[in-house]
């Protein structure tokens, strides 16, 4: 299993961690773990002609029989070229000898993670994709894999009967058509295993899913060097920007007694000293005041801090606040996204300005004096008076401590508001799907208009603003929506020396901007071009349970600033109760419709 970036980075991916435990714990199957070697080691290897080796064994990545990668963000492309040209694995697909027999070729090569949903920028360097959740499927895979590499069969033919298996693509068997105008057009399929539809594969039993309550310890300081207690899958709310919170619809949730004993066991095995609560939306966990209230209990004395995730400020946030009050004081952090009201509306955000500085003063008043607030600038729809209502709204927040707080509690204690801005990039699966991006010259303006507005106002000794690179934004914005063509920049730019391109340290735009010149790709064709509704995207023959009639809805409300209730409000049809769990099928009430394809107890 690869994480293409550095080992501190993919150390603290929850993902891999969780196939690891699952694949080791087959008798049949042994699993290692492989990074992206950084730049000075990469140049020591390539000098040296040592290829790229698995971190247990030391063995030869070439040697395995799968080389599973995660695809976790867009600007990590290039680093999978690079895994794979350290291995000694033909960067493209058809270079590998289909001919064969399974376990005496180069691994097959096989992609995983949110990116995956749309392979098709990344498709020409990967033997197959799995479209969803690891627990699920891949038991169904290596089952095959054994059965035939003890028959003696080839890769062409494993690919083959894998294509059956849900999940489950294969690019090799669809050839991309494109009209008149360049504009994506349908697959042709190549091979009668393919399926025309790739529906994703989804864990509903979570309590029953692998786990890695004993997971492997780093030997040096990760990102995140902590226990990591994943409470449920899934978001309820619907923001129209956001891809994770529809791709793995419809939220799940794990019992309070696995949780309970998740977190017992991770803390007796691994001697962490914080346990931190993963989801796209603590507060949603039903339970959540009850968990955080039994983990403040039980690990207080043991000097264990709990460290709670981006927070969405309602009832159930200021009934938890009451909870961690005494408890370590770090920071908060919240996003609001936008400044304005009307933006948050127009994104379904679901939250007040009031709601804001509501919990703000409950969080001053519990003794935090930090707060992190999250912004996206560039959102459809946008205008210059929402970029300055970031600004705005930060500096309230800073008053509100000197509201909240007396003077004499205050302990010459500053406080500091830190704002963090990243820009907008459309993605597949949401509603935001057709929308154009903003071009960086743009994105720069707005986030020098929000850090100047800071630089002036009343507070703004409290105020600290950041924001993303530009360039990589809008990079960012051809891979997301991109199509086969854009692999052939992709690989340009390898062949440039582009790598890490996610680090600004190492990012290099003037690299890119000629590998997209060499290969004929018109960066703006791909970002700054508002899609018509009835545009075929390359990501369509991919069914995540929400369908597109939901998502076109989305967007029209969008542009009229309508506000969509979440799932326990209630349901919108959107088609996630095709898979027959979850928040769809919670029992609160009365029945309810959901779009025919299953009956939710409200």
């Amino acid at each position: 299993m690869c994480f293409p970036d550095v080992y501190e980075i993919g150390m603290s991916h929850l993902g891999i961690q969780i196939l690891y435990e699952m694949f080791n714990e087959r008798p049949d199957v042994w699993c290692e773990r492989v990074y992206s070697p950084w730049l000075d080691l990469d140049a020591v290897m390539r000098k040296e002609h040592i290829p790229l080796f698995a971190l247990e064994s030391q063995d030869e990545i070439s040697g395995f029989d799968f080389l599973g990668i995660t695809l976790q963000y867009e600007m990590c492309y290039t680093n999978v070229l690079q895994v794979l040209e350290l291995s000694g694995i033909p960067l493209l697909a058809k270079d590998r000898q289909a001919d064969a027999p399974l376990g005496e070729g180069v691994p097959v090569v096989i992609g995983g993670g949110p990116c995956a949903y749309n392979p098709e920028p990344v498709a020409a360097f990967f033997d197959m994709f799995y479209i969803g959740e690891g627990e699920t499927e891949y038991d169904a895979l290596l089952d095959l894999y054994a059965s035939m590499k003890r028959e003696g069969r080839t890769r062409f033919e494993f690919l083959e009967r894998a294509a059956h298996i849900r999940g489950m693509y294969v690019p090799s068997f669809y050839e991309p058509r494109y009209d008149r105008s360049g504009i994506f057009a349908g697959f042709d399929i190549l091979n009668e295993n393919a399926p025309s539809v790739v529906k994703k594969a989804v864990c509903l039993d979570m309590d029953n899913a692998p786990y890695p309550v004993k997971r492997v310890i780093p030997f040096i300081k990760v990102t995140q060097d902590r226990s990591v207690l994943e409470i449920q899958r899934g978001c309820i709310r619907g923001c129209r920007f956001c891809q994770a919170g529809m791709i793995y619809r419809p939220v799940r949730e794990k019992s309070l007694e696995t949780l309970k004993r998740h977190a017992e066991a991770m803390i007796e095995a691994t001697g962490d000293d914080e346990i931190s609560l993963s989801s796209l939306s603590s507060s949603d966990y039903t339970k959540i005041a009850e968990l955080v209230k039994w983990l403040v209990e039980t690990y207080k004395e043991k000097f264990i801090n709990i460290s709670l995730p981006s927070l969405r400020i309602d009832h159930v946030f200021l009934d938890m606040m009451e909870t961690i009050q005494d408890s370590k004081k770090g920071s908060l952090t919240f996003a609001p996204e936008a400044g304005s009201q009307r933006m948050r509306d127009v994104i379904n955000k679901g939250i007040t300005t009031g709601d804001i500085l509501q919990g703000s003063a409950i969080c001053f008043e519990a003794g935090y004096s930090k707060v992190k607030l999250y912004f996206m600038l560039g959102l459809p729809g946008e205008t210059d008076e929402d970029v300055l209502a970031v600004a705005d709204l930060a500096n309230d927040v800073a008053m509100n401590y000197f509201d909240t707080v007396p003077k004499e509690d205050r302990k010459g204690i500053r406080v500091q508001v830190t704002s963090s801005a990243s820009f907008f990039v459309p993605k597949p699966f949401t509603p935001f799907q057709w929308c154009a991006m903003d071009e960086p010259g743009n994105f720069l303006r707005k986030a020098y208009m929000v850090n100047e507005a800071m630089e002036h106002a009343v507070n703004h000794k409290s105020l600290k603003f950041q924001y993303h690179e530009s360039g990589i934004s809008e990079l960012e914005g051809v891979f997301a929506r991109g199509d086969r063509r854009v692999a052939d920049a992709i690989l340009a730019a390898y062949r440039k020396g582009c790598m890490y391109d996610a680090w600004t340290e190492s990012f290099d735009r003037k690299k890119w901007d000629e590998a997209f010149d060499e290969t004929g790709i018109d960066i703006a064709f791909y970002t700054r071009r508002e899609r018509p509704l009835d545009e075929a995207f390359p990501w369509d023959f991919i069914d995540i349970g929400v369908s597109r009639d939901f998502l076109k809805k989305e967007y029209l409300a969008a542009k009229e600033g309508r506000v969509t209730p979440n799932c326990r409000e209630k349901c919108s049809g959107c088609g996630a109760a095709a898979f027959g769990g979850g928040v769809c099928f919670e029992k609160t009430g009365s029945e309810k419709d959901t779009g025919g394809k299953g009956i939710r107890i409200q």
